[in-house]
């Protein structure tokens, strides 16, 4: 009797990890990795070109957002930079020759009229008013070209730089939102959630689509101590699942946890809640995809007799 249950116990133990013919084995689920698409601009989804359980590459177009009105804005921007452009190379270039000569003519005639008018007032042969208007254009003709005669100040220039700079970035800010409008999918891999439909508005952040990477899974097990000094990082495993049991897919260890943890309970026995345990991730190959997650799967990893004493 006693025989039987050291049996039993040990039938249980390897539910988890075991240790028979100089391998480990243990179960766990295969998980993907998963990639939750969201938006960094808000509108109305305008397309969707992927569907669920579609495989899709790097690079594909996945999503449309409506990006008409981002697309006012673009054009709005990029007339507002030329202007700050056009202001700016004439602050800091200076006035054309024949712009000068022309406010030096007009500095000149509106001098001539204000002398004139100076005389005038003197006999009193014009009004008071007449002569305020003469010496104001005198005055406005003046200012205007020595401006354009001297140039402009360097804190005007500085100032016109700054916004042309100020309506640079302003384009670029459209012209990545109009790019943001266009989801797509950052590697390879297989559409598993659609959460929204052609017509429906999603704000920012919104997850809109979730691709699941499958080239290459994960299986997380779990070993006991005596074990985890037999295994080591990049060690070959074998993975099969209950659907082909015949079929080996190569795995390799990816993560060992420096931490022990008690067995999780939905792949523990009633007897083992109180046992530790460590966690050990195998990257596995999946070049056909069978492996899907959620499936459970057993893992064998092949040790040396002679190691972990």
């Amino acid at each position: 009797m006693k025989y039987l249950s050291v049996v039993l116990l040990a039938i249980a133990l390897t539910g988890c990890s075991g240790n028979q013919k100089g391998e480990i084995t243990a179960s766990g689920t295969i998980e993907g990795t998963d990639i939750n698409l969201g938006t960094e601009v808000a509108g109305r989804v305008r397309e969707i070109r992927a569907a669920e359980g579609s495989r899709v590459s790097k690079g594909d177009t996945l999503l449309l957002i409506d990006d008409t009105e981002y697309r006012i804005q673009l054009q709005q921007a990029v007339a507002n930079l030329a202007s700050f452009e056009s202001a700016y190379r004439l602050a800091a270039k200076g006035s054309r020759k024949e712009d000068i000569l022309q406010a030096e003519a007009a500095f000149k005639t509106a001098e001539a009229d204000y002398l004139r008018m100076k005389d005038l007032l003197g006999s009193q042969t014009v009004t008071q008013k007449q002569y305020d208007d003469a010496y104001n254009r005198y005055v406005g003709a003046q200012q205007t070209y020595e401006k354009l005669k001297s140039g402009s100040r360097q804190e005007e220039i500085d100032a016109a730089r700054q916004k042309r700079d100020y309506a640079a970035a302003q384009v670029e800010l459209f012209r990545k939102k109009n790019r943001d409008c266009f989801i797509l999918a950052p590697s390879n891999g297989t559409i598993t959630l659609k959460a929204v439909e052609p017509g429906e508005f999603v704000g920012v952040g919104a997850t809109v689509l979730r691709i699941t990477y499958l080239d290459k899974v994960k299986l997380m097990i779990y070993v006991t101590e005596a074990d985890l000094g037999k295994i080591r990082l990049g060690q070959s495993a074998k993975v099969t699942i209950d659907a082909d049991p015949n079929k080996l897919y190569d795995g390799a260890i990816a993560y060992i946890s420096p931490v022990a943890e008690f067995t999780p309970k939905n792949v523990q026995t009633k007897e083992e809640r109180t046992k530790l345990v460590f966690g050990v991730k195998i990257e596995v190959h999946n070049p056909d995809g069978g492996l899907k997650p959620g499936l459970p799967a057993d893992a064998r990893i092949a040790i040396d007799q002679t190691s972990g004493n």
